[in-house]
């Protein structure tokens, strides 16, 4: 899985639906940190949820969880309701709510999940690292937006298969340019990336296809992410990074894409 907030997605989406027990969700978020808090992102949220604010006190581990779960659950009541993942960067924020205070957190930290029916009042949650193990998950009340269609899965999945191919020429075209990964074999350098995303499970209810483009989707990260580390002794120019950017850009917006469409897909919500 990519991100919490992605895991969180799709693992809620499965226990509200009734394919997967509360105890699923925690083991899948405690993958990414042993220890979660949760708190309000403003005054009213506050309020209206009873969740503590500006911060959260460290919670026993799984209390934090457990919160969330309550927060969530309480969101979707309404039969029109969504649980939808934004994965917002600059120059693509889409689905994110405009001018709010969880946009403007969601895109410094690239990930977020909205919950509530279209056009009324909903949450959204932001995850970010408090402590090296610790996640903290911030609530905000906001109007959920209108959901941006996401890519078709049979478009995700061709889209996946030949951006491996592209990722992989990617890569061979920054080892040449002196920028990446130096003398290291950069096919070590992609496992370790993928024995990463490996650590975070799919539910069972997840359709085989939405678990295939999220696989292909880690694959073509994981080669991205290799490409893109370059190390502080290479002699990069402005220009070649330059380059190396718009190389990447357009794969690692293709995976976001895909992501989206699984996700959505895997949590009942596409």
């Amino acid at each position: 899985m990519c991100s919490p907030s992605a895991t969180l997605t799709v693992w809620a989406g499965s226990w509200l639906a009734g394919h997967s027990a509360p105890d699923d969700v925690l083991d899948a978020l405690r993958a990414w940190a042993p220890r979660h808090g949760v708190a309000a992102g403003d005054p009213v949220t506050g309020g209206r949820t009873g969740l503590p604010w500006p911060t959260a006190e460290p919670l026993a581990p799984g209390t934090g969880i457990m919160m969330l779960l309550k927060v969530i659950r309480e969101s979707l009541d309404d039969p029109d309701a969504r649980l939808r993942l934004v994965l917002p960067v600059p120059g693509d924020v889409r689905g994110v709510p405009p001018g709010t205070e969880f946009a403007t957190a969601a895109l410094e930290a690239e990930e977020g999940l909205l919950a509530g029916p279209p056009g009324a009042e909903g949450i959204g949650l932001v995850p970010q690292w408090s402590a090296e193990d610790t996640l903290q998950w911030t609530v905000y009340h906001i109007t959920i937006p209108d959901p941006v269609p996401d890519m078709a899965l049979g478009e995700a999945e061709h889209t996946m298969r030949e951006a491996v191919r592209d990722a992989a020429d990617a890569l061979m075209q920054v080892q040449t340019t002196g920028v990446g990964t130096d003398d290291m074999d950069p096919r070590e350098l992609v496992e370790a990336e993928l024995a990463d995303y490996s650590r975070h499970i799919y539910p069972d209810s997840a359709p085989l296809r939405a678990r295939r483009i999220l696989d292909t989707a880690d694959h073509v990260a994981a080669i991205l992410t290799v490409a893109q580390q370059a190390p502080a002794s290479s002699p990069a120019s402005a220009s070649a990074m330059h380059a190396q950017e718009t190389l990447l850009r357009p794969l690692w917006d293709a995976i976001r894409a895909a992501r989206l469409a699984a996700v959505h897909s895997a949590a009942g919500t596409h």
